[in-house]
């Protein structure tokens, strides 16, 4: 392993992996592939969302609405819409990264539409798939949408790593009567999150804005401030989306115990691997709250929750990327 500095130019330089000179011209047996992978993609793409829209009870989605204060949902709305747009500025970081040179406009653009189908169907299609396709008509190589999928990803559980820990140590829930784990374990778990996060960012302190290359793979560390600045977006994420069920429960129950809540139904929503969490997320809040709250204004809540922050995002993206596709360009005529 070795590692030395590396100007941004030469970076960028780098990144540009596609064909090389001298390359064997394409194969005549590759635009059948390349059309029967797009059709394929999407027909995964409506056989899950179809999945989605049947598993999800939309007659009590419209009633927890419709019963929901106008100026919390007002609020709810308004944390949601902060929260996608926050999250459509990760892959930014990744354009410094990798040092692409996509507009501003377009990066945000393709980031919500993987973000939304993501949420709602899952990271292989939404954070890779959506990401690969619309990235790939604009001209980027695959070694650089890789680096932004990972940059992006590591952004999210960065964020998630240091909430959490500073949570189970300073404020750790509650927990209900029958479970057996006491606080004191969370706080070792919370430790353990915070040790992580600092890690990281001692580390790209230290030997940041350098590549690694490790058995012939180069890894590029970040300056620290772009560590600081990861972790930063993404912490300030997860809060905004715990805000939202905040609202929508009326603040009667506290806002960090709700944001605590809030992270562990997201990892076991990763663990269990069903799209969206679907169900995951709505048993750990009734799990860990429902000694406290009634269940019945505690499912309301989250289905309100699924409907601004899932499904009304999921229905622009949707829009969105029809757009993308219908103007999509060669990527000869977009910026790689």
């Amino acid at each position: 392993m070795n590692t030395r500095s590396l100007p941004r130019n030469a970076l960028q330089g780098r990144e540009r992996d596609g064909a090389q000179p001298g390359a064997p011209e394409q194969r005549h047996w590759w635009p059948v592939v390349r059309t029967v992978g797009t059709w394929l993609f999407f027909a995964a793409v409506a056989a899950l969302m179809w999945r989605y829209a049947r598993t999800m009870d939309w007659d009590e989605v419209w009633d927890s609405l419709t019963e929901t204060p106008a100026p919390a949902l007002a609020i709810a709305i308004g944390l949601a819409a902060t929260s996608h747009l926050l999250y459509s500025c990760f892959d930014l970081i990744g354009r410094r990264y990798t040092g692409h040179n996509l507009p501003t406009r377009t990066v945000m653009a393709v980031n919500f539409v993987s973000y939304a189908f993501n949420l709602c169907i899952g990271s292989v299609i939404g954070a890779l798939g959506f990401r690969f396709r619309l990235y790939s008509r604009l001209g980027l190589s695959t070694g650089v949408i890789t680096r932004i999928v990972s940059m992006s990803m590591l952004t999210n559980w960065l964020g998630y790593k240091l909430l959490a820990g500073i949570l189970f140590v300073v404020h750790p829930l509650p927990l209900p009567p029958s479970w057996h784990m006491g606080n004191h374990g969370l706080q070792w778990i919370g430790a353990g999150l915070i040790f992580t996060s600092a890690s990281y960012i001692v580390a790209c302190w230290r030997m940041g804005d350098r590549t690694w290359t490790v058995r012939g793979h180069e890894l590029y560390l970040p300056p620290w401030r772009m560590a600081v600045l990861q972790m930063g977006i993404s912490c300030a994420n997860w809060a905004l989306m715990a805000g939202i069920v905040h609202v929508l429960l009326g603040a009667k129950l506290p806002y960090t115990d709700v944001l605590t809540v809030l992270l562990v139904g997201a990892i076991a929503g990763v663990v269990a691997h069903v799209p969206a969490g679907l169900g995951v997320f709505e048993f750990v809040f009734v799990a860990l709250l429902s000694h406290r709250i009634g269940e019945g204004h505690l499912i309301a809540a989250l289905l309100g929750y699924r409907a601004i922050y899932y499904v009304a995002p999921l229905g622009v993206a949707t829009v969105m990327y029809l757009i993308m596709e219908a103007r999509a360009r060669q990527p000869s005529n977009s910026a790689a």
